[in-house]
């Protein structure tokens, strides 16, 4: 029996909304599982990839063996029945940049979760895939809206739960992805981060979410330009994405500009804005980067709502 699921990349954070916000976008990696029927063949894994960016980096970052986070993913949903996973044969189909921030890690493990799910019969709900799936990958930004499509709010409760809220996200308003051609680690880019922050932080931005969901809610422009801003995480990792900083101050000249973000850890970063004026962003973004020597992949793009799908052939 085969299985192959199709996953979208993801952003998270969204400036104020650290490890809790995240949006599913229709770029896709393809994950298959298919029970092979020779005993003592063990794992195999295989990754196909199909990026713009194709420079083998999925294969330089993902193990091929039992240590590959997808298949610490499907162990855990097959432990979580009483069963150990023997044969099979795990393929990536990889469409979605690595180590970029649009949340490739956490495709591979839900694509391997729902396709090693519905080999087992459906075993698992979407709750238990969310807390497995967030249990290898660490936070559920990511994962959740990998899973249930759309612009997601999520936490990780202390027993391990996973509780979220979709928010509608405003038609009115573009997703620009910019992704540059070089690579930023999620531990590196964490690495960077304080373990202790000033309570005025904190304080700051649990305002600026707050003003982001009722910014998203209704459709308020000026609110959401205030909203984007953030404290915790993009002030320490501007040092590890060059021209970031010359980017977010030239894109504040542009009125329909509400806002540039990091996108996840980076170094890929998202630009909100309304429907117009995109090649003068565009343009304003691929100029600053090209003065330092980094070229970058610029596209436009709705909000993938529907999460990953098993395919049928």
């Amino acid at each position: 029996m085969k299985i192959s699921v199709k996953v979208p990349a993801t952003t998270a954070n969204l400036g104020p909304g650290f490890d809790c916000l995240g949006m599913a976008l229709p770029l896709y990696n393809i994950i298959t599982i298919e029970e092979t029927v020779l005993p003592g063949t063990g794992i195999e894994i295989n990754v196909i990839d199909k990026s713009e960016t194709s420079d083998e980096l999925m294969i330089d970052h993902m193990p091929m063996d039992e240590n590959s986070i997808i298949y610490k993913a499907v162990e855990l949903l097959y432990n979580s029945i009483g069963q150990t996973p023997s044969e099979l044969k795990i393929t990536v189909q990889s469409q979605i940049p690595i180590a970029r921030g649009l949340g490739s890690s956490a495709s591979v493990i839900v694509g391997g979760l729902l396709a090693a799910n519905e080999l087992l019969g459906h075993p698992a709900d979407v709750v238990a895939l969310l807390s497995i799936a967030t249990e290898v990958e660490g936070h559920p930004d990511n994962v959740t809206p990998a899973i249930v499509g759309g612009l997601v709010l999520t936490s990780q409760e202390e027993d391990g739960s996973i509780i979220y809220r979709k928010l509608n996200w405003p038609e009115e308003w573009n997703i620009t992805i910019c992704i540059p051609d070089y690579e930023l680690s999620t531990e590196i880019s964490r690495s960077v981060l304080p373990k202790e922050v000033p309570l005025e932080d904190a304080v700051f931005n649990a305002k600026r979410l707050a003003m982001f969901i009722e910014a998203v809610n209704t459709k308020d422009d000026a609110l959401m330009k205030l909203a984007l801003q953030d404290k915790l995480h993009q002030p320490y990792r501007m040092k590890l994405v060059p021209g970031l900083d010359r980017i977010i101050e030239n894109l504040k000249h542009e009125e329909d500009v509400l806002g540039c973000v990091l996108s996840g850890a980076g170094p890929g970063i998202v630009v909100i804005s309304k429907k117009n004026n995109l090649d003068k962003i565009k343009s304003i973004i691929k100029d600053t980067w090209e003065d330092i020597n980094v070229k970058v992949n610029i596209t436009t793009l709705p909000v993938e709502t529907k999460g990953a799908q098993i395919l049928t052939d």
